[in-house]
């Protein structure tokens, strides 16, 4: 449909489409117009079925924040977002702690929240979810004790810290969004868990976790990776499928090649593996959700398969 070119043109678009209305709304992490130093800093983009693109957005880095890598959510007909980096407050690094953004379909963008202004969090990688017209979200950073958080927002800007993660036993650095079960939130975290600075598993700063959080930012620990071969690294968001949760870890599984596993967990933490990845060309680092389709599961990995440059992959359940 369309190829993304150079400057002023979007690059890098790592994120899924939204559809509003026919046309199609997405992130790119880089390009758009060249700032300072000639650098460009992402985009919000639109492009029609028809394969019509047009950049809506150009991100500055401050105060509007920098690389949007996560998708956007459409709530009452205006997107909303978030930025890696950037924003209004310096806060832990020098290129910003991220932001929380809206726009319109027109273009008109508004920054909501900047992360960094104090145990706020920092980082977020995520795309946002609506529970109830209250928007919830995560950070990789920042929050009370550094291992990131989970957060609140209005549609208006009025932002709260829900959660702070430690590392140990509870987690750390939520790359993934998190998904609505029956008024409770599920999530995974990259990093932390019950084995954080165990020596004696393969992942010294912990193989990652899921947990469940309640909307007042009641905390639970469901399940930590790394004791035997239930994989490790979980970065993508869970998906619900009748009352149970499944989703994807980027390495770890039976194999000693540690190529990533398929998995589901019930919501009072029970985890089973249902795929192991690296035993021959069905591909390696399944580092995205999934998705079901008539009772299969689809996805997609990194890496393997017949030519080594990933694989899409169904799974049936």
């Amino acid at each position: 449909m369309y190829s993304f070119g150079a400057p002023p043109d979007a690059d890098y678009p790592r994120a899924s489409l939204i559809d509003v209305g026919g046309t199609l709304y997405g992130t790119t992490e880089n390009g758009g117009i060249l700032y300072g130093r000639q650098r460009s800093y992402g985009t919000v983009f639109i492009i029609t079925p028809s394969g019509s693109e047009k950049v809506l957005y150009n991100f500055r880095g401050k105060p509007d924040g920098r690389h949007p890598g996560a998708g956007m959510i459409d709530v009452g007909g205006t997107l909303y977002g978030t930025t890696s980096e950037g924003g209004h407050s310096k806060g832990d690094h020098r290129k910003g702690d991220g932001t929380v953004f809206s726009i319109t379909p027109s273009g008109a963008e508004k920054v909501l929240h900047s992360f960094g202004r104090g145990t706020d969090g920092g980082r977020p990688e995520a795309p946002l979810i609506d529970a109830g017209g209250t928007l919830y979200g995560t950070t990789v950073g920042g929050g009370a004790y550094g291992h990131g958080t989970v957060f609140t927002i209005t549609t208006g800007g009025a932002e709260k810290l829900l959660y702070s993660f430690r590392g140990a036993p509870d987690g750390g650095s939520p790359y993934a969004g998190l998904v609505d079960v029956d008024g409770t939130l599920y999530g995974t975290t990259g990093g932390g868990g019950a084995y954080y600075g165990n020596s004696s598993v393969a992942c010294v700063g912990g193989c990652g976790t899921v947990y469940s959080i309640t909307t007042s930012g009641n905390e639970k620990l469901l399940h930590s990776f790394g004791n035997g071969a239930d994989g490790m690294y979980p970065s993508a968001s869970l998906i619900d499928v009748k009352g149970t949760l499944y989703g994807t870890t980027s390495l770890g599984g039976t194999y000693g090649t540690g190529a990533g596993t398929v998995f589901s967990i019930s919501t009072s933490g029970t985890e089973k593996v249902l795929h192991s990845f690296g035993s021959g060309s069905d591909g390696t680092q399944p580092d995205a959700s999934l998705i079901n389709v008539g009772g299969t599961l689809y996805g997609t990995t990194g890496g393997g398969g017949a030519y080594g440059y990933g694989t899409v992959f169904a799974l049936t359940f």
